[in-house]
């Protein structure tokens, strides 16, 4: 290990139990109430523009993936309570969660299958939208189903869209980008599952692979579309696009807990958790959710403890000027989603003044997890979506925070959400041996 880090390790314990390869919990002493915070890369005005955006193309996903006609074209998942899970985590982790649990199943979500169809899917459609502005094919008072018309194929297909994946993110972009015409490339890190490789061929996309990590596949994959005037590079570690596309589900779950009649308030605490791998989804997610609820949504990321990038360059202050490696950390993880070694500087110094704290868990306990979640409530998520519980699981930790906070009195009025972040899209095969794994 390099000597420059050794400190942060000695004045840390989160780092330290990080280094040692432990399960840890960080919470986040950078955090200022809402008032104070003063974050200027991003404006709750982008979020807006993003949302209405999405409602131009509304007609457009309708048309094309029939799936989305319940929702009108709006690509939403569905907010559930999972009481026999909570009972579960209750019995088998001493948990104390009294109040509700949820889970969020962007698992679900239609066309990609996971919380990247929020992000992926809006940068891909917003550049189409300045595309076919620029030439004047298109203005914002059209119906956006003329999309679906060849002469827009035809125009798309004289661009190329490219991105580096773990998996997800691949498959949201490569799927959208197909869909309306565009030629694609995504670049794929040894991490990513051979299925999301083969889907992805399925529909016409150039899947180039690599021997080397999320981070190297990002750094060819950029590369390559420098070269290629025509070539538009969505960038996972630094896009704003991205981040607004996952932003925009703050005020839909809004909608979704006001429709059950379940309040956010002094009195009643929302408790978020998500999966992290370079920080995009759930950065934008909690921004979201902080513009909505403010101080009365408390939001923790979570990470595999082989890939616990964010939580390094948080609790270090050095954002991506750190990597696992650094810290003899492999960054190869079963949650292939979240192998990423290292973090989003951006992202990073967004959320550092509202973030609650970051959660890591051993991938063993994911495919446990994945199993409890099937066996108690019928619903299967990947591995990777499971890490949603792993602050639940160290109730002590979760604990002190509640009494900083000040919340003691409150958790039985708390909603608790898990967000679950991939599953739908996985072969039924490949489940099998998912549920299979480790037993």
């Amino acid at each position: 290990m390099d000597d420059r880090f050794q400190k942060y390790i000695n004045a840390i314990p989160a780092v330290a139990d990080a280094a040692a390869l432990r399960e840890t919990f960080w919470l986040n002493d950078r955090m200022v109430p809402a008032e104070r915070q003063q974050i200027t890369a991003v404006t709750p005005a982008q979020i807006e523009d993003a949302r209405a955006r999405l409602e131009r193309f509304a007609p457009y996903i309708e048309r094309v993936f029939p799936e989305t006609a319940e929702n009108h074209g709006l690509i939403e998942s569905e907010l559930a309570e999972i009481p026999a899970m909570k009972d579960y985590l209750n019995n088998q982790f001493a948990a104390h969660i009294t109040g509700r649990l949820m889970l969020k199943k962007d698992s679900d979500l239609p066309i990609a299958g996971s919380v990247k169809a929020r992000g992926g899917i809006y940068e891909v459609l917003k550049h189409a939208e300045d595309l076919a502005f620029e030439v004047g094919m298109l203005r914002p008072e059209d119906d956006y189903s003329i999309l679906a018309e060849e002469r827009f194929r035809s125009f798309f297909g004289r661009h190329t869209v490219q991105v580096g994946s773990t998996g997800n993110l691949g498959l949201s972009i490569g799927i959208m980008s197909a869909k309306l015409g565009f030629k694609v490339i995504v670049h794929m890190s040894a991490d990513a599952k051979q299925w999301k490789k083969d889907l992805l061929r399925s529909r016409g996309v150039t899947v180039v692979e690599y021997q080397d990590d999320y981070c190297a596949a990002v750094e060819q994959g950029r590369k390559n579309s420098d070269l290629d005037p025509m070539s538009y590079f969505v960038d996972d570690e630094n896009s704003v696009n991205l981040f607004m596309g996952y932003a925009v589900a703050g005020k839909r779950l809004a909608a979704q807990l006001e429709a059950q009649n379940i309040p956010v308030d002094q009195d009643h605490p929302l408790f978020v958790y998500i999966p992290c791998g370079i920080g995009g989804a759930p950065g934008g997610v909690t921004y979201g959710l902080k513009q909505v609820f403010g101080d009365h949504v408390h939001c923790f990321f979570t990470e595999p403890t082989q890939a616990c990038c964010m939580m390094l360059g948080m609790a270090t202050g050095l954002h991506d000027g750190v990597s696992v490696r650094d810290f003899d950390i492999s960054g190869k993880t079963d949650a292939d989603g979240l192998a990423v070694g290292r973090p989003s500087a951006f992202v990073g110094r967004v959320v550092e003044p509202m973030l609650s704290g970051i959660a890591t868990i051993d991938d063993h306990r994911l495919y446990d997890l994945m199993r409890a979640l099937l066996d108690t409530e019928n619903t299967f998520i990947e591995p990777s979506s499971c890490a949603a519980f792993a602050a639940l699981i160290r109730p002590a930790d979760l604990e002190t925070y509640i009494r900083a906070q000040g919340l003691e009195d409150k958790m039985s009025q708390a909603t608790h959400i898990a967000w679950a972040t991939g599953g739908r899209m996985v072969p039924p095969e490949m489940r099998e041996e998912y549920l299979h794994t480790g037993l």
